[in-house]
């Protein structure tokens, strides 16, 4: 395994749009390992794509073989639902470089799991307002929307992204994503340039 180059930011900041062109991009030649969930799926996602999609006796069977490296779990409106990264085939099977997303909760276990110098954080920032617009929007979209947990979670990445927080952490690659394709080149030349400078 090379480097792991993982993707954080609040929700609705473009990061899933900003993983999946990164992963597209031949140049970096990225493999991605997916995450595992038990929440529901949502309207356009496919298991295996953006998550493995589970139950929580699923999760319960990966957390009594030791498989998880790192999880979270969120109390919503509509029960418990975690967020993990399982030790499967999809870290031991490959030898390049690897993109992953997540919280900055979830980058720090990484890190500490596999060691600071295989760890690249990259951070996406949007202003609030934009943000909660585009995640109404997003909802709106869902067959049934889940407007309670949108605002749960609005709120609380004020504070699992606090400056503190990101500070203590070590982040300093921050990338605002006010423009998408601006922002999007300006990632792709700091992850080429930091992978180049390992070689």
């Amino acid at each position: 395994m090379g480097k792991i180059i993982y993707l954080m930011g609040k929700s609705s900041t473009g990061k899933d749009t900003i993983y999946k062109r990164l992963l597209d991009d031949r140049d970096l030649d990225l493999k991605t390992v997916v995450p595992y969930t038990t929440r529901p799926i949502r309207a356009g996602e496919r298991n295996g794509r953006e998550y493995f999609f589970t139950d929580e006796a699923g999760y319960k069977a990966l957390k009594e073989q030791g498989k998880i490296i790192e999880d979270r779990t969120y109390s919503t409106f509509h029960g418990l639902w975690r967020y993990f990264t399982v030790n499967d085939s999809q870290l031991s099977d490959t030898d390049g470089n690897i993109l992953m997303i997540g919280t900055l909760e979830s980058y720090l276990r990484i890190r500490d799991y596999f060691g600071a110098d295989k760890v690249l954080p990259v951070m996406i920032e949007l202003n609030d307002g934009v943000r909660l617009q585009r995640a109404l929007k997003r909802e709106m979209k869902q067959e049934t929307p889940k407007y309670e947990e949108m605002c749960r979670r609005f709120l609380a990445d004020s504070s699992d992204f606090a400056e503190e927080k990101i500070r203590e952490a070590g982040v300093t690659a921050r990338f605002e994503n006010d423009d998408l394709e601006k922002c999007l080149e300006k990632i792709r030349l700091y992850i080429k340039q930091r992978l180049d400078a390992e070689n």
